[in-house]
């Protein structure tokens, strides 16, 4: 009897409708976050709101994950965390810089460059949910 065979693994749970639509819901609050955060500058009434948006999903990406865990919905979950997180990384970094005075252009482009890099992963998660797909999980 060979003991070094390969049992099939189970299959992935499929995660509820209303996981799906709050999922879309949190890519949303992300989205408009960031989207804000680019016009901001534009919109100068409206950029202290900017953030909230964001800090609601992330909340509810923490409160909510552990109903997606075992669904291909767990990756979304997490790349919005990361994203949240990494983002507010480069915005104190940036903050960091101004407080130099010498590093105003260095964070200006750091911000612009990480907002555009937001934008990317909101838009290329929220595709990647369009079609049921999971997320790339990092190796830890």
């Amino acid at each position: 009897m060979d003991h070094n065979v390969d049992l099939p693994k189970a299959a992935p749970a499929l995660p509820s409708e209303g996981m799906v639509t709050l999922t879309h819901v949190l890519y949303g609050l992300h989205g408009f976050s960031a989207l804000m955060g680019m016009l901001g500058p534009v919109f100068i009434v409206t950029a202290f709101l900017t953030v909230w948006p964001s800090i609601i999903a992330v909340i509810i990406n923490y409160v909510k994950r552990s109903d997606a865990r075992g669904s291909w919905l767990d990756s979304h979950f997490g790349w919005q965390i990361r994203t949240f997180w990494y983002a507010l990384l480069w915005v104190v970094v940036a903050g960091l810089l101004v407080l130099t005075v010498i590093g105003i252009p260095v964070a200006w482009v750091l911000l612009v460059g990480a907002g555009l890099w937001v934008l990317y992963r909101i838009i290329r998660g929220w595709i990647a949910l369009t079609e049921a797909k999971p997320m790339p999980i990092p190796s830890r």
